[in-house]
């Protein structure tokens, strides 16, 4: 990927470009944490640090369709609410809209902050898929998530979306985990 950090040049990265609110530690960490598990009046204030890094992004005006990354169906009757849905309601965009085609199709378990990227791909690897009457052909397409730990959910995403005929697929995250502020 063209202007990835270090860490990232070795990898087979699928999606094309990525903005971030900020750094996943601290207090950011604590909203993110907590709007996950049923603080949702959080909701506006992260979607607005999301639409600041989306307006500040280098593709905002490339991007024809919003996609929140999906949670599995049981994770989401349990939540109540897929976040990153949310955050992507939340986006402003003159064309763009949200499309809920892209699914995940294997209840994957949980990503402990632990977990070794290679764990991480193994436990997405073949979790996602898209709908028959999916509208992503030659589209370019905004992932949006809340955390980026090693990039192993967004990667597997990107790549499902482009394996349906996505043009270009970028991320939005509200934080990037193991950056440091200085």
């Amino acid at each position: 990927m063209h202007g990835a950090c270090p860490a990232c040049q070795a990898e087979d990265i699928q999606f094309d470009g990525i903005a971030r609110a900020g750094v996943y530690n601290r207090t950011l960490r604590q909203m993110i944490l907590a709007f996950k598990h049923d603080r949702t009046e959080l909701e506006a204030l992260l979607g607005m640090l999301a639409d600041s890094a989306f307006q500040g992004s280098g593709f905002h005006k490339q991007i024809e369709m919003l996609v929140p990354v999906p949670l599995h169906w049981t994770r989401r009757l349990g939540r109540g609410y897929n976040q990153s849905h949310r955050i992507a309601k939340r986006l402003n965009h003159p064309t763009a809209r949200i499309c809920t085609d892209l699914v995940r199709t294997k209840r994957t378990k949980a990503q402990p902050a632990a977990a070794t990227a290679a764990a991480r791909r193994c436990n997405v690897k073949n979790a996602f898929a898209v709908r028959p009457d999916h509208r992503y052909a030659g589209k370019t397409v905004c992932l949006v998530d809340d955390i980026k730990t090693t990039g192993a959910t967004l990667n597997e995403c990107a790549r499902t979306l482009k394996q349906a005929g996505a043009a270009r697929v970028y991320a939005l995250v509200l934080a990037v985990a193991g950056q440091d502020l200085s």
